[in-house]
């Protein structure tokens, strides 16, 4: 049986007796912001809710949406409250489940601002908002930094244990960018240390959302949240804090990789996927120290993997670091995966994104690689593609990146224009970096536009890029 968009609409009506299908007939994600306060007298806990969807070409007035927010509350010893009634749009709301407590509710949302009041509330509680990632929007709530930590250590849902975290290490690159473009020392916060702490010596919680928890926002994700983007400094701090995070937990680091080894046939199992993801992860941090004792704890888990997943995993570990124990482990890795067609893409697409200084010319000589055809889009994908997904390489301040790309890109259109037109994209962004980096930028684009014989396809991509 076949399931249209209008099946799953027509249950959603059925369910909450409210017509989502403006979601599909009004572009724009919407922004909910919430405020809370508490009254102690009468034990009431608010949360006012408005929605602003943002116009896009064509709709300049929107519809408010309907929006399921799921809502925990949490007291003062981390755990969640029984919800036992919620006042709103005039009517009370009674919350029962056959006589056992309810912790988690569902509001739904339906106007442009709503009140909803939780009643029996005993004392002031921090909201766990948006559990489960109940809705496709953008939150903006009046939770304090020490309710993030609160929440990080302590909120039973764990996608709002784990939005808490990448919130508050948002905060700390965005603070320490602005302390690197200053020329300050850099300090880490030792409230986030010790809650990636207390969250990597959990026994209760899963091994793939620790895993999870303690990776740090991307570079490209920080760069895009800037009005100027600056792939130095964003390089810079996640690097520090990359380091310093494994120097102070260290031990702990050290302890899951040892405690998530296996011997076993590979599985294709939740605790085996689990257990090989957090042991990869904090593997990854250990090696961006470069010290011997780690870069030889590397090498053991690279050379004693039993499946291809951890054994790159650990060869992506000891490529971070340039040297000649880098070029043979990776060197060791293409002669024993060689006829793996897949593999080998994912070689070389680990050595495309690699933030080593410097690494345009490895890619360079990369393109002479027996194993690399620029006629095989997928090959091209990986290495090209890979290349200009690394903030730090091919937005290089020197233009060594655009360069580069550039004169591929004049390649590749007498080979395939499409995959040419899909490669020269990667300059479509160029006005949300610095003037030095924008002209250089522009002159790539400039220079592909002028070449002789140039395909339609990577004519209008080019051309619209230098006119956005």
């Amino acid at each position: 049986m076949v399931i249209h968009v209008n099946h799953f609409t027509c249950c959603m009506h059925d369910l909450i007796s409210k017509d989502p299908s403006n979601r599909y007939s009004q572009a724009g994600t919407p922004t909910v912001k919430v405020t809370s306060s508490y009254d102690e007298g009468s034990q009431a806990f608010s949360l006012k809710l408005s929605q602003e969807v943002p116009p896009t070409p064509g709709q300049p007035m929107k519809e408010p949406m309907f929006i399921p927010v799921a809502v925990g509350l949490v007291d003062s010893t981390g755990k969640d409250m029984p919800l036992t009634s919620i006042y709103s749009d005039g009517m009370v709301q009674t919350l029962s489940n056959d006589g056992h407590p309810i912790f988690t509710t569902v509001l739904q949302f339906k106007k442009k601002e709503e009140e909803f009041i939780f009643k029996n509330v005993p004392e002031r509680p921090v909201p766990s908002l948006l559990r489960g990632y109940s809705a496709p929007i953008r939150l903006d709530s009046d939770l304090t930094e020490s309710d993030l930590y609160f929440l990080l250590a302590n909120d039973s849902d764990e996608f709002n244990r784990w939005e808490a975290g990448q919130i508050l290490a948002r905060k700390l690159m965005f603070s320490l960018v602005a302390d690197f473009q200053q020329q300050k020392t850099l300090a880490l916060n030792t409230k986030f240390v010790d809650g990636l702490r207390a969250i990597l010596q959990s026994t209760s919680l899963d091994k793939e959302f620790i895993a999870k928890a303690i990776t740090l926002p991307g570079q490209g994700e920080i760069m895009d949240m800037m009005s100027i983007a600056d792939p130095d400094a964003v390089h810079a701090v996640r690097t520090f804090i990359k380091k310093e995070l494994a120097f102070q937990l260290k031990d702990d680091l050290l302890a899951a990789v040892t405690s998530n080894r296996s011997s076993e046939a590979y599985a294709f199992d939740h605790d085996s996927v689990a257990r090989r993801a957090l042991k990869n992860t904090c593997l990854a941090y250990l090696a961006s120290l470069n010290e011997p004792d780690v870069t030889e704890l590397a090498l053991n888990e690279y050379k004693s993997a039993t499946n291809m997943t951890e054994q790159f995993a650990a060869l992506a570990a000891l490529s971070q670091n340039p040297g000649q124990v880098r070029e043979d482990a990776l060197l060791d890795f293409y002669n024993k995966w060689q006829q793996d067609y897949l593999v080998v893409s994912k070689w070389f697409a680990l050595q495309a994104t690699s933030d080593i200084p410097g690494n345009v010319v490895n890619v360079q000589k990369l393109l002479a690689h027996p194993a690399f055809d620029m006629r095989n889009p997928n090959k091209v994908y990986s290495l090209i593609g890979g290349f200009c997904g690394s903030p730090v390489s091919f937005h290089a301040k020197d233009g060594s990146g655009y360069k580069f790309l550039g004169e591929v890109v004049l390649q590749l259109d007498k080979i395939n224009p499409q995959v040419a037109s899909r490669m020269v994209s990667a300059f479509s962004r160029w006005r949300r970096y610095d003037e030095t980096r924008q002209a250089l930028a522009k002159a790539q684009l400039e220079m592909i536009i002028s070449a002789n014989g140039l395909s339609e396809n990577v004519y209008e991509i080019a051309l619209k890029s230098l006119a956005a």
